[in-house]
């Protein structure tokens, strides 16, 4: 007979119970209305777009922070000559490759193109040709708010989780 094994087993087994989905969903949530604070959004499109889901199976268990935006990595890492000069607070496990020339969007209102009001907005310097008008790019510097929203809340995270997963008596 082992003294004190009960309360051992008794510990191990309320540690292995321990369900962490709360804590990880509660610091998920606070990722999120960081990000969206951190949002810089013309029209609040992407803004909007942030979104939380939980994955995992058995004991492990992921809270994702995303945007179904396409041109939000543009946004979080910046484009061409002025992203590479500016992106302060972007993830460093990421590398970045910018292209160096500048290019040109056509005005109109598809997919590819750039509506004459937003290219006005950031004031991009234009041509016009018989075929239309087109804007001359540099890129945009980097504007981080999904990556900042995470590691600015590391340590409160982690005590949310901490708190989620104290046993409850």
């Amino acid at each position: 007979m082992i003294i004190g094994e009960k309360a051992v087993t008794d510990a191990l087994k309320e540690v292995s119970d321990i369900d962490l989905r709360r804590g990880v969903a509660r610091g998920i949530m606070l990722v999120q209305e960081a990000a969206k604070e951190g949002c810089r959004s013309q029209t609040g499109e992407l803004r909007e777009s942030i979104y939380t889901s939980m994955e995992g199976e058995g004991k492990i268990v992921r809270g994702v922070c995303y945007t179904n935006k396409s041109y939000a990595p543009y946004v979080e890492f910046g484009t061409g000559p002025a992203g590479q000069a500016h992106h302060e607070g972007i993830s460093p496990e990421v590398a970045v490759a910018y292209t160096q020339s500048p290019w040109w969007i056509h005005e109109g209102s598809g997919p590819n193109e750039i509506d004459r009001e937003t290219a006005e907005f950031y004031h991009f310097f234009h041509i016009d040709t018989p075929q239309g008008r087109f804007y001359q790019c540099i890129g945009q510097p980097a504007r981080p708010f999904l990556y900042p929203a995470l590691k600015n809340n590391e340590e409160r995270i982690m005590q949310i989780i901490k708190e989620e997963a104290r046993p409850k008596r």
